[in-house]
């Protein structure tokens, strides 16, 4: 039987009208699904009309723009309910799901589903357990004292995967997807005989000690900066903007 890796891997991305999990929006969205390395992957998209202006700084990173969205995208409500549900059929299938820098997009769709549908990406995952795999938190234990940036284009970089599109939401997902599988080829002797749920948990521990040594740096520097420990959820407001 092939190990995580070398399996079924599904990969979710969004971009977004900015960083603010609580405030910001959904603009675009993809999950991809791939049944084993080097497979061809089965893509849904979703193009998102937010209500909102979308800040000329986020259009110059994804290229969408309010009037793009407001003539091609579908009203936010539908949308975040058809990703909560794709995903919790992946979760259900027992595939791992790939989210690069995962605190921000499930928070962020959380948060969406709180805004438009009154509920929680909880509720429609049910009894169905999340099982994520992060590059960021896999990459940043595994190779702990590398040098340089982590982020998505970094990454690829390290790792030899590329990446046409940044900043697409299909494509990062997928890029995602695939820079998992390198790390756990490159670091199989570590990670092949752990089970996606083990290493959900493993990284939640993980997530929690690269927080506080950011935090720890935060404060060094002294930048009035906090860092939540939450993965892969940020921890949740008693009110969403």
């Amino acid at each position: 039987m092939p190990c995580w890796f070398e399996g079924p891997l599904a990969a979710f991305d969004t971009e977004t009208t900015g960083v603010d999990v609580e405030r910001d929006r959904i603009v675009s969205a993809a999950l991809i699904l791939q049944d084993a390395p080097g497979g061809r992957p089965r893509i849904t998209r979703w193009l998102v009309n937010p209500g909102v202006p979308v800040p000329a700084g986020a259009t110059g990173i994804h290229g969408l723009t309010d009037l793009h969205l407001q003539r091609n995208g579908r009203w936010p409500s539908p949308v975040v309910a058809e990703i909560a549900k794709g995903i919790a059929e992946q979760c259900a299938a027992g595939r791992p799901l790939v989210v690069m820098d995962a605190p921000f997009d499930l928070t962020l769709l959380d948060r969406e589903l709180r805004r438009h549908r009154a509920s929680s990406l909880d509720r429609y995952l049910g009894e169905s357990p999340l099982r994520v795999l992060d590059p960021s938190v896999l990459d940043t234990h595994l190779d702990r004292y590398r040098k340089g940036h982590r982020a998505l284009t970094d990454l690829c970089e390290q790792y030899e995967i590329p990446l046409d599109g940044a900043h697409d939401a299909a494509a990062d997902a997928t890029a995602s997807l695939e820079l998992v599988r390198a790390i756990g080829r490159r670091f199989a002797g570590r990670l092949e005989r752990l089970t996606p749920g083990e290493l959900h948990a493993l990284q939640t521990s993980w997530h929690a000690a690269q927080a506080r040594g950011l935090q720890a740096w935060f404060t060094r520097q002294g930048t009035p900066e906090a860092v939540d420990p939450a993965w892969p959820l940020r921890t949740e407001l008693s009110a969403v903007a």
